[in-house]
């Protein structure tokens, strides 16, 4: 039986994971894991190292296959075999280590396995480097070239060309494992600015991070994972930083 929160409000759902189970070997990763996302809501994935929140979103993102449970997308049951599925759906990962080709340039980067092509099955440059400008654009990224090359980027201008990316392929869900880590604290606030773009788009946002002060700014909800287990699935207005890093540290109730 799902157990998914209501608070009143009559936002559409864009996904529903139903009772989520996931093995390796003897380990239960996932134990009956309900989990939604609303359409234009963020949601702040927290828990400790271990807790299955990278194993949650590589089922979600078609990494890998649950051994038990349904996904909902948009209303309608699918089975996300690979991430190619995944973005055919709408659903865009950008992980910790970003997927970027540090020395390709940002257009190729934005378009990478997608190029356009011309008549002549030539890449069609100028249209890559003119879509990939007004993609950083339309997050508040300005950059003075397409052709700069991922390696002369800082950390947060990486975020934003990946998250960019996504924006461009007309994503309805991006899910962002760890944006912030190992960024600076200017990096970071550029970071989470991205993210309420992303909002304002009417695009729906799974933020995963170990870090309470980033994400507590920018999620509607949180659900907190541990050991597997849902232990919470809370709106920012019931909740606090310090409620939420309670309820990560405390030991998970074996029935």
């Amino acid at each position: 039986m799902s157990s998914f929160s209501t608070d009143g409000k009559s936002e559409k759902s864009l996904v529903k994971m139903v009772s989520i189970e996931k093995w390796f070997g003897k380990v239960h990763a996932l134990e009956g894991i309900d989990f939604e996302v609303r359409c234009s809501e963020v949601v702040g994935l927290v828990g400790d190292n271990g807790a299955g929140k990278s194993t949650l979103i590589k089922v979600l993102s078609g990494y890998h296959l649950a051994d038990k449970g349904e996904i909902y997308f948009e209303g309608k049951k699918v089975n996300i075999a690979s991430s190619l599925h995944a973005r055919k759906l709408g659903i865009e990962t950008v992980y910790q280590e970003q997927a970027l080709a540090p020395n390709l340039s940002i257009s190729r980067n934005i378009f990478m396995g997608r190029e356009p092509v011309r008549s002549l099955g030539f890449m069609d440059k100028k249209s890559m480097d003119r879509e990939s400008m007004k993609a950083l654009q339309s997050i508040g990224l300005h950059l003075r070239s397409p052709d700069a090359l991922i390696t002369m980027l800082s950390g947060g201008e990486r975020q934003g060309v990946a998250i960019a990316r996504a924006l461009h392929f007309k994503a309805k869900l991006v899910i962002l494992d760890e944006p912030t880590i190992a960024l600076s604290v200017r990096e970071a606030r550029q970071v989470l600015e991205f993210i309420k773009q992303l909002k304002r788009e009417g695009i729906s946002v799974i933020f995963i991070t170990h870090n309470l002060y980033h994400v507590f700014p920018s999620a509607d909800r949180f659900v907190v994972l541990t050991r597997g287990e849902k232990i919470a699935d809370i709106q920012k207005k019931d909740t606090s930083i310090d409620d939420l890093f309670e309820l990560i540290v405390k030991p998970p109730s074996h029935n």
